[in-house]
């Protein structure tokens, strides 16, 4: 294993996102279990973007204006939503004493479609992996899913780590009412945020 795939990895990985933002709130809103579901779930979404890089789908798919602009636009609504529901402390980013508990399944479902709609990330695997390779053409699909495999894996390890020490906040968050507003906003803002930055995105 490449160590300096391990190392670019990890700073991926590392750079806060959608998922990480959506971890952090989930773990203030509903504590560590949820925490813990929703990394499992944003780690989950990258399933898709893995499998459509191994297959050269994600090739298709950075040409054609269409697909892409019908996944990127999807994307966007659906951050716009929970940045919506984060602002109205209501939804899956609620964070409020009294908030709805959700299902861990629930939760990881909303965290996986952060990336399956993100169509960003099958084009970022197909320039991502391929430099890591050896090079051989028949080995070629199991090292790409052997190296999507352990990005995964350093995925989930560091949006749990987020999602616990954010969980560990939870109480004292919980306490202030104007902690729980000032984040609810912060959310909703970062949430918009990377929907106009998704909006810039092109094929």
């Amino acid at each position: 294993m490449s160590p300096h795939f391990l190392l670019t990895a990890l700073v991926v990985v590392l750079v806060p996102g959608t998922g990480v933002v959506y971890t952090l709130a989930v773990a203030l809103g509903q504590g560590r279990r949820a925490a813990l579901w929703a990394a499992f779930g944003c780690t989950l979404g990258i399933m898709p973007a893995l499998a459509a890089a191994i297959l050269g789908l994600s090739a298709i798919l950075h040409a054609s204006a269409l697909a892409f602009g019908v996944v990127k636009w999807a994307g966007i609504a659906y951050l716009l939503w929970l940045g919506w529901g984060a602002l109205r402390g209501s939804g899956a980013l609620a964070i409020r004493p009294d908030a709805a508990r959700r299902s861990g399944p629930g939760i990881a479902a909303r965290g996986a479609l952060i990336n399956v709609l993100n169509p960003k990330l099958t084009v970022f695997f197909l320039a991502l992996l391929p430099p890591f390779l050896s090079g051989d053409p028949a080995r070629a699909s199991a090292e790409m899913a052997g190296l999507g495999g352990i990005f995964m894996a350093m995925t989930f390890a560091v949006f749990a780590l987020y999602g616990l020490f954010a969980a560990r906040l939870r109480a004292r968050v919980l306490s202030s009412p104007r902690a729980m507003a000032w984040l609810g906003r912060s959310v909703a803002g970062v949430m918009a945020a990377l929907a106009g930055r998704l909006a810039t995105e092109r094929a």
